[in-house]
């Protein structure tokens, strides 16, 4: 299997033409860009958020074009520290555009099956899909990029499942 780095990821960001929709399964992630602003608030030190300036400049452009940047991130409850964190910080992702819903794990719609071995993807106009693969311990190894109609068909039903019952962003209170 052929894993890209998020950064070529992040490269199709460049060529889509309407939606960009991310599932998020996990209630940690091991991402190295991330390990210091984490410790950081860990021991309530605070961020001048430099590190999400690139993101934050791309999901600017990407929602201001007219192109939407959505999330459903399905989490455990009670919560991670990570999870508090993340919360804390999705405001930021909104003021840049994006469309962010929180699903509780126990709120999941009866006979959801998470298709790509319940890893996160990215899906891309409803025609590609960017595979998150992880570690053993938990950091990111890189993204696999599938096209198959039959794949992607699985993944905008799951889409479509969870968007509608996840809970906006400022609706959710962890």
């Amino acid at each position: 299997m052929d894993l890209v780095t998020s950064a070529e990821r992040d490269k199709l960001f460049e060529s889509f033409e309407r939606d960009a929709f991310h599932l998020e399964l996990r209630d940690d992630y091991g991402s190295p860009v991330e390990e210091t602003p984490y410790a950081r608030w860990q021991r309530g030190e605070s961020d001048d958020y430099a590190w999400l300036d690139s993101w934050m400049t791309l999901m600017k452009r990407v929602t201001g074009e007219g192109r939407t940047v959505r999330r459903v991130r399905v989490i455990s409850e009670p919560h991670s520290q990570y999870v508090h964190w993340e919360h804390s910080l999705t405001r930021l992702n909104i003021e840049a555009g994006e469309d962010i819903r929180w699903l509780p794990r126990h709120q999941l719609p009866d006979g959801i099956t998470f298709p790509v071995a319940g890893n996160d993807w990215w899906l891309y106009d409803d025609r590609l899909l960017a595979v998150g693969h992880f570690g053993k311990d938990g950091r990111v190894l890189g993204s696999e990029l599938i096209d198959a109609p039959a794949t992607v068909s699985e993944c905008i039903k799951i889409r479509d499942a969870l968007w509608s019952v996840a809970i906006p962003h400022g609706e959710y209170k962890p």
